[in-house]
C-alpha cells in the first residue's frame, strides 16, 4: 500500500501554485487582493475514524470540527462548507443530517454544497472541505518556527485517546472523555487571537510529536520538547496517572485538535497555552523529560501507513 508521505511527495512535483503552500500546510491560501481565502479538505473512513457503531450525529459534529481546526490554526474565520457524503442506511444518513445541522449551528457556519454517492461497498467514507477568510495577513503556517521560539500547545492532551480506549473496552457513560474523542472543539477563537503573534501554528490532529516533527521539517529546524511539561486533564491523569509514559502516549496519540504554536520568547501570548518546548539549530525532533533525554518511540504519532 502507498503510504501518505510517499504520495503526497509525489503530488509535489505538481502541486506548485504558491497558494498550496508545497503541501507542506494543512490548507491552501488563495490571495485575493487584500484577503486571503483559506480552504482546507478532511475525509473521515469507517473504521479508521470513526466505529462502524458510532453515533452519526457524532461522525458529522467530528467531520465539521476537524476541518474548522485547520482553519483555525491559520487564524481565519469560516464561511462556509461543501459535504461529499456517501449515501447508505436511511436511518444512518438522516441522524447525521441532523447532527451536521446542530454542528453547522453551534459554530455558525453554512452549509454551501457538496456532492453525493451511492455506497456500493460495506464502509463509508466522508469528505468535507472548509472555506474562511484569513483574520491577519500573513496567514500563519507551520515553516516559520525560528530558533529560539517557544513551542507552545492550548488546552490539554491525551482526553481523546482515554475517551476512545473507555469507548472501546465497552463503556458507555464516560461523560467528558467520550466527548474529547467524538466531539472535538475547533479554536477558532484562540487561532485568530493567535494568529498576528505566532511564527507558526497548526492543530494537533496526528499527536503532539508528529505533528511537531512536521512544524520542524516545515521550518528547516528542531524542535525539542519536555515531556515533563505536557498539559493532562486531571480526568487523563485519573484514567492513565501522571507518568512519564501516560504523557508519552498522551503526546503521541492526536485527535486533541489543540493548537500547536511557536512564538518569540518575548511574546505576550494572548490565549491560555502552556510551553512544551522550544525551537533548536539542526533539524528533526528531540524529547527530554525534565534534564534526562528521552528516546524517540517507534511511533510519534498517526499516520495513513
Amino acid at each position: 500500500m502507498t503510504t501518505e508521505s510517499s504520495f503526497i511527495n509525489l503530488l509535489r512535483g505538481f502541486a506548485i501554485d504558491p497558494a498550496a503552500r508545497g503541501l507542506l500546510d494543512d490548507v491552501a491560501v488563495v490571495d485575493i487582493g487584500d484577503a486571503s481565502l483559506i480552504i482546507t479538505h478532511d475525509m473521515m473512513a469507517e473504521g479508521v475514524h470513526f466505529r462502524s457503531n458510532a453515533n452519526p450525529a457524532d461522525v458529522a459534529w467530528k467531520l465539521l470540527a476537524s476541518n474548522l481546526s485547520d482553519l483555525a490554526a491559520k487564524g481565519a474565520s469560516p464561511i462556509g462548507v461543501l459535504l461529499g457524503f456517501m449515501l447508505g442506511d436511511d436511518a444512518w444518513d438522516r441522524a447525521f443530517a441532523m447532527g451536521l445541522e446542530k454542528a453547522l449551528s453551534h459554530y455558525k457556519v453554512a452549509l454551501l454544497g457538496g456532492d453525493t454517492v451511492a455506497n456500493r461497498g460495506d464502509k463509508r467514507a466522508l469528505g468535507l472541505t472548509a472555506l474562511g477568510m484569513a483574520t491577519h495577513r500573513p496567514v500563519p503556517s507551520r515553516s516559520g518556527a525560528q530558533i529560539g521560539d517557544i513551542l507552545y500547545v492550548t488546552g490539554t492532551l491525551g482526553d481523546a485517546l482515554a475517551g476512545f480506549e473507555l469507548m472501546d473496552a465497552g463503556f458507555d457513560e464516560i461523560g467528558p472523555l467520550a466527548d474529547a474523542f467524538n466531539r472535538p472543539v475547533a479554536r477558532l477563537a484562540d487561532g485568530q487571537a493567535l494568529a498576528p503573534i505566532v511564527t507558526a501554528m497548526m492543530d494537533v490532529s496526528d499527536g503532539l510529536l508528529l505533528d511537531a516533527e512536521r512544524m520542524a521539517t516545515a521550518s528547516q529546524n528542531g524542535i525539542e520538547i519536555d515531556l515533563a511539561c505536557v498539559p493532562l486533564s486531571p480526568l487523563y491523569i485519573g484514567y492513565r496517572t501522571d507518568s512519564l509514559e501516560s504523557r508519552m502516549q498522551a503526546a503521541s496519540w492526536g485527535d486533541d485538535y489543540q493548537l500547536l504554536f511557536t512564538a518569540s520568547p518575548e511574546a505576550a501570548i494572548a490565549v491560555p497555552a502552556t510551553a512544551v518546548g522550544r525551537v533548536v539549530a539542526g533539524g528533526g525532533l528531540t524529547l527530554k523529560n525534565g534534564e534526562a533525554p528521552v528516546k524517540l518511540p517507534p511511533t510519534l504519532g498517526y499516520q495513513h501507513q
